[in-house]
């Protein structure tokens, strides 16, 4: 075996080491979040994209991660397993909040004749669905430290940020 081979697996071997001892949540759970913003966005500039946005599912974070072939998956089941969990709880309910915000979207869309007020009805919620994304990545990327369910966004990043400088 060549040395940048044994460096590699060594490398790998590490890096799993150390998600064992150190479990980080990860954002990719909110990808699912994500599409359904831009499903959103796009079906207002073409309704053919209903259907797909109509058939979006939710699911929570340790379902998403118990069907993820990623290999951060178990590290992101062990921190979300460490949670605080009232923060857990928080968390869970800022997700269910975008659930319910993309499927009211998704129901106002769908309705014959649209609405006429149909583009504002899409600018505010993809704001505001983007808004809330935001706020789960900043939980996410500060591994669950910080309150999401007390923070707004500026001061959730504020908190962020007074961590990172420990």
């Amino acid at each position: 075996m060549s040395v940048i081979a044994t460096e590699k697996l060594a490398g790998t071997a590490a890096e799993r080491l150390d998600a064992a001892l150190h479990p980080r949540l990860s954002t990719d759970f909110l990808n699912r979040y994500s599409e359904a913003l831009m499903l959103i966005e796009m079906v207002a500039m073409d309704e053919t994209l209903l259907a797909d946005l109509q058939a979006w599912q939710s699911v929570g974070y340790r379902e998403h991660f118990a069907a993820s072939a990623l290999r951060c998956a178990a590290s992101a089941l062990a921190a979300y397993d460490e949670l605080n969990p009232n923060r857990a709880r928080a968390f869970d309910e800022v997700c269910r909040a975008m659930t319910r915000l993309v499927r009211t979207v998704t129901a106002l869309l769908a309705e014959t004749p649209p609405p006429s007020e149909l583009p504002e009805i899409v600018e505010i919620a993809g704001e505001a669905l983007r808004r809330q994304i935001a706020r789960a990545t900043q939980f996410i990327n500060a591994n669950g430290t910080v309150d999401i369910g007390k923070c707004e966004d500026t001061a959730l990043q504020a908190e962020i940020d007074a961590l990172l400088a420990r």
